[in-house]
């Protein structure tokens, strides 16, 4: 059974299977702070907890838990390892916390995924003149792929090299209007 939460400051939900609600409901230092009710969506999209607490010295100290790596740590634990070790969604969804969506990463993975800065709306594609150039990182090196007369044609290339290099654990560009086809 799927369970939805509304979040404390936005009309959005996040979203968990029967395990990690139950958990989340149920354990007891979750259920003395309230985390279920006061579940927010940080600016970077994902569901956290965050509280300032007053302490007996009059000093305070904000705590923050967020809701992927709770969730991951407490029941994927065993797929950490010293590289392998930041929480991911698999569908892109950052407040879908079901388990089977969580997955531990290594920072690579996580680079590769992560929504491009570019200005052309594609990763590892630039504007240069008139023309679109395609980059993409291999083995830490800054690689060219070429020139193009589009940017949809730059991503298309991006994307092939992508899937070549990386496989499933690449980042793909969603090309725009009708050159999908040609991806």
């Amino acid at each position: 059974m799927i369970h939805r939460v509304k979040l404390k400051n936005s009309e959005d939900f996040a979203i968990f299977d029967d395990q990690a609600y139950e958990f989340l409901t149920t354990d007891p230092y979750l259920i003395k702070i309230d985390f279920i009710n006061n579940i927010r969506r940080h600016s970077s999209g994902c569901g956290v907890f965050q509280k300032v607490w007053k302490n007996q010295d009059g000093s305070y100290v904000t705590e923050t838990i967020y809701l992927h790596k709770l969730i991951a740590e407490k029941f994927l634990s065993h797929h950490k390892t010293d590289k392998v070790n930041l929480v991911g969604v698999k569908n892109g969804n950052k407040l879908d916390c079901r388990i089977e969506n969580l997955e531990y990463r290594t920072r690579s993975h996580a680079s590769r995924v992560r929504k491009t800065a570019s200005k052309t709306g594609y990763t590892g594609v630039y504007r240069e003149g008139a023309k679109y150039r395609a980059v993409i990182t291999i083995n830490g090196k800054l690689t060219h792929l070429g020139m193009f007369l589009t940017p949809e044609e730059a991503a298309i290339a991006f994307n092939n090299k992508s899937k070549q290099i990386y496989g499933d654990k690449g980042k793909i560009n969603i090309i725009r209007n009708d050159d999908k086809k040609r991806s």
